[in-house]
C-alpha cells in the first residue's frame, strides 16, 4: 500500500520538470548571456534520453493496473450438430452457455499490482538517474565551453604582450642592442600561440556541438557566450551529505523497491498455495423444450495446489533467496554511494583548493614577477630571457588557473549526480511525493 500511494503522487512528479532549472544557481548570468540555467532547461525539456526513459515510466505505471486486475470472465458454448440416434422429448441438452470468473478471495491480483508498483518505482528512479547524467554532463559542457572562451581571451592576452616584447627587441635589434636570437625567441612563442589557438578553437568548436546535441539542437546552431564564472564555495558536510546520498540517490532507491519488490513475490508465492475458486453460471436448453432457457446451474471449481508440493515450496524457497539477494544488493548500493561520495568530495575539495592557491596567489605573483622583470630589463638589470620566462610563466600560471576553475566547476556538477540532489543550486528537485527543496 505504501508503494503505491508513492506511485500516485510520483505521477505528478515528472510534470514539474520544466520548474527545474528555474534557477541557474551560482553560475547564473545576465540575460544577453548563456546562463546555466537555461542550458538545463532547455536539457530538461527536449533531450531525447530523457524523454524516452520518461515514457519508459509512463508504460510501467500502466502496468500496475494490469497487474491489479481481476482474470478476464470465461465464456463457452455448445450447440448441436447432429445427432445420429433417436432419442425421446428433453432427453438432451441442444445448446449450453456458460460464465466463468474466478474470484481472487486471496489477494493475489493486489500482490501482483504491488510487486508492479515496485518495479515502476525502479523505472522511476531510472529516469531520475538519466536526468542527473544527463544534467551533469551538459552542465561539465557548458563550463567546458566557458573555459574555451576564456582560454581564447587569455591566449588573445598573451597574443598582444609577446607582439609587444617581439617589437621591442627588434627595434632594440636594429639599434644593436640586442641579438637576434633574443628576436627569434619572441617571434617563436608568438608562433606558438597562434598554433595553441587552433586547438583552443577546436575545444570550443567540440564544447558547442556537444552542447546543442544535448538541447537536441542542431550541431551548427549558434550559442550566445556562457556567462562569468564564479565561485560560491559552501562547507560540504560528509555526515549531511552521506545522509542525502542514502536518501536521494536513484541506485539506493532502485535496491530499496527491488526489496519491496521481491517481499511482495515473496508473499505471492506464499499464497500460491491458496486456490481462488471459479464460480461457474451455465444455462441448457433441452432438444424439444419451447423455452429459451430450460435448466440454470451454478458451480464452483478450483486448483488442488496440495497435490504438487515441491513446485510451490521451490517457488517460496525462490522467493527468498531473491530477498535475499535484494537486500545484500542495498547494502552493495549504499558502501558504493558512500564510496564514491567520498571520492568525489576529494576531488571537489582538491580542485577548489587549486582554485584559491592560484587565484589568490599564483596568479598575482606571476604577474608581479612579469612587470618586475619587465622594469628590471627595461633599466638593464634582467636579460631578454628573464622577461621572456616570465611571460611564459605568467601565461602558463593564467591558463592553468583556468582550467582549475572549470574543473572544479565540473566536479560540483558530478558531486550532485552522484547524491542525486542539489548541492549549491537553488532550483527545486525531484522528490517522491513530488515536492520540491
Amino acid at each position: 500500500m505504501k508503494t503505491t500511494i508513492f506511485l500516485l503522487l510520483l505521477t505528478t512528479s515528472l510534470s514539474i520538470r520544466n520548474l527545474i532549472a528555474a534557477n541557474g544557481g551560482e553560475y547564473a548570468a545576465t540575460s544577453s548571456q548563456l546562463s546555466l540555467g537555461e542550458v538545463t532547461r532547455a536539457v530538461l525539456q527536449n533531450n531525447p534520453a530523457i524523454k524516452e526513459a520518461e515514457n519508459h515510466w509512463r508504460a510501467a505505471r500502466e502496468r500496475i493496473l494490469q497487474a491489479k486486475a481481476w482474470d478476464d470472465p470465461r465464456v463457452a458454448g455448445e450447440w448441436l450438430a447432429h445427432r445420429y440416434v433417436d432419442v425421446p422429448p428433453n432427453a438432451f441438452m441442444d445448446q449450453t452457455l456458460a460464465i466463468e470468473q474466478l474470484i481472487p478471495i486471496t489477494g493475489k491480483n493486489l500482490v501482483r499490482g504491488r510487486a508492479a508498483a515496485a518495479e515502476a518505482l525502479s523505472v522511476f528512479e531510472e529516469v531520475r538517474r538519466v536526468q542527473l547524467d544527463v544534467i551533469a554532463k551538459a552542465r561539465a559542457t557548458y563550463f567546458q565551453l566557458a573555459n574555451a572562451y576564456d582560454q581564447l581571451e587569455i591566449n588573445n592576452k598573451n597574443l598582444t604582450s609577446l607582439k609587444q616584447i617581439a617589437d621591442i627587441s627588434r627595434s632594440r635589434y636594429e639599434a644593436g642592442l640586442e641579438s637576434a636570437a633574443n628576436v627569434l625567441v619572441a617571434e617563436t612563442d608568438y608562433s606558438k600561440l597562434q598554433e595553441a589557438r587552433r586547438d583552443l578553437e577546436r575545444n570550443l568548436s567540440d564544447a558547442q556541438s556537444q552542447l546543442n546535441a544535448l538541447m537536441n539542437r542542431d550541431a551548427f546552431a549558434p550559442l550566445s557566450t556562457p556567462g562569468t564564472a564564479t565561485v560560491n564555495h559552501a562547507h560540504l558536510s560528509a555526515t549531511r551529505l552521506h545522509a542525502i546520498t542514502l536518501a536521494q540517490r536513484p541506485e539506493v532507491q532502485i535496491a530499496r523497491a527491488k526489496i519491496d519488490g521481491e517481499k511482495s513475490k515473496l508473499q505471492l508465492a506464499h499464497r500460491a498455495w491458496i486456490p481462488d475458486p471459479t464460480l461457474m453460471v451455465k444455462g441448457q436448453r433441452y432438444n424439444d423444450a419451447a423455452e429459451a432457457v430450460s435448466e440454470l446451474d451454478a458451480g464452483v471449481s478450483f486448483t488442488i495446489p496440495w497435490v504438487n508440493p515441491g513446485k510451490y515450496s521451490a517457488g517460496v524457497r525462490e522467493g527468498r533467496a531473491n530477498l535475499a539477494a535484494a537486500e545484500q544488493g542495498l547494502e552493495r548500493e549504499q558502501k558504493e554511494a558512500s564510496r564514491l561520495l567520498r571520492d568525489q568530495l576529494s576531488k571537489v575539495e582538491t580542485f577548489h583548493h587549486h582554485v584559491e592557491l592560484f587565484q589568490d596567489k599564483l596568479v598575482p605573483q606571476a604577474q608581479q614577477a612579469f612587470e618586475a622583470t619587465q622594469l628590471s630589463y627595461e633599466s638593464g638589470k634582467a636579460t631578454f630571457l628573464d622577461w621572456i620566462g616570465a611571460q611564459r610563466n605568467l601565461r602558463d600560471i593564467e591558463a592553468m588557473a583556468r582550467d582549475h576553475l572549470a574543473h572544479y566547476q565540473m566536479a560540483v556538477a558530478d558531486l550532485e549526480a552522484v547524491i542525486g540532489a542539489d548541492v549549491y543550486s537553488a532550483r527545486p528537485h525531484i522528490s517522491k511525493g513530488g515536492n520540491s527543496r
